[in-house]
């Protein structure tokens, strides 16, 4: 299968000025290794169409830091926004979890899923551990 080659940062599309813009995520990287561009398209292309511009990228597995790594161009993103691109809603979140828009409430929503689930297995911890000290205390 031949490589699909990374296209230079500028972008190597062509503008078509009365398309929809879109700002979203190209995958790139290897098979369980995903890598994304976040790049300006025009909203029917594929995703292995040149983008217009390349804008950040985004590592969505964690490092060895247990982070995961993101980049924006601002200036840029302000750019197209003022022209009418739409961001799609992963990148709107991502945006907001940065900062620049306001947080999605998606990002609400998976922060309280997981603190339940965080008091969840805490709770559970804690009856274990009364269990396991009742045990040693009666024998």
């Amino acid at each position: 299968m031949p490589r699909m080659p990374l296209h230079p940062a500028v972008g190597t599309g062509k503008i078509n000025p009365f398309a929809k813009k879109v700002i979203r995520f190209v995958r790139y990287g290897c098979t369980n290794r995903p890598f994304y561009h976040i790049v300006v398209m025009e909203a029917y292309k594929g995703q292995r169409q040149p983008p217009t511009e390349q804008l950040g990228s985004y590592d969505s597995r964690v490092n060895v830091h247990n982070e995961r790594l993101v980049a924006f161009n601002f200036e840029r993103i302000r750019y197209w926004l003022g022209r009418g691109a739409q961001p799609t809603k992963s990148v709107a979140e991502l945006l907001g979890l940065a900062g620049f828009f306001p947080i999605h409430p998606r990002s609400y929503m998976t922060a309280w899923r997981h603190r339940r689930l965080n008091d969840k297995q805490a709770a559970q911890a804690k009856d274990a551990e009364e269990e396991s000290k009742e045990a040693s205390q009666t024998s």
